[in-house]
């Protein structure tokens, strides 16, 4: 993966297996996406708003769009139809090193504990390594989040003893470790 040049993703990116349905957001998602990030989880490990309205949403997905158009990454809907959005999966290079490509993931609190962030992490990973060959396949995840690390646990990453990672979420700094594919 030449760390210069845009990712090299498949328009549109759609990915299927394990049950997953996974696809580029749509303009129709808002309420959707209104519905998953709207909640005091998501407002504690994401950098999106909180509260996370229609405004937002609009303004998340242009920047979603924005950053696809660029080749700077892509963001999935998790679908099981191919249709409701029940989560969401990031793919894209990572700021720490950008040979690197770096996953994130959500799942809207209705949807939980059905392994949906797992699955898309799979699929996301096997679609990374085979087709962007990164030096390296990574999540960064604050210490705290129990449900982040057991997602990265069950989806065969590690911990690293790569550098703490530290980014601006809304008026915080916040610190991430560095997990990686083990087969990456």
């Amino acid at each position: 993966m030449d760390a210069q040049e845009p990712l090299p993703l498949q328009s549109p990116l759609r990915l299927h297996g394990l049950g997953l349905r996974l696809r580029e957001w749509r303009d129709d998602d808002a309420p959707a996406l209104v519905a998953l990030y709207d909640d005091p989880e998501m407002a504690r490990w994401t950098p999106v708003p909180s509260p996370f309205g229609a405004d937002a949403a609009q303004a998340y997905l242009a920047a979603a769009d924005q950053k696809r158009t660029e080749g700077r990454g892509v963001h999935l809907a998790i679908t099981t139809d191919g249709e409701l959005p029940l989560g969401e999966v990031l793919l894209f290079r990572s700021a720490t090193d950008p040979r690197d490509t770096e996953l994130a993931y959500g799942v809207g609190p209705a949807h939980r504990g059905r392994g949906l962030a797992a699955k898309a992490v799979r699929l996301v990973t096997e679609y990374a390594t085979r087709h962007l060959r990164p030096r390296r396949v990574v999540l960064c995840i604050e210490e705290e989040n129990t449900a982040s690390e057991a997602v990265a646990k069950s989806t065969g990453f590690e911990l690293t003893d790569d550098e703490l990672v530290v980014r601006r979420h809304k008026d915080r700094d916040v610190t991430l470790r560095t997990w990686c594919h083990r087969h990456g």
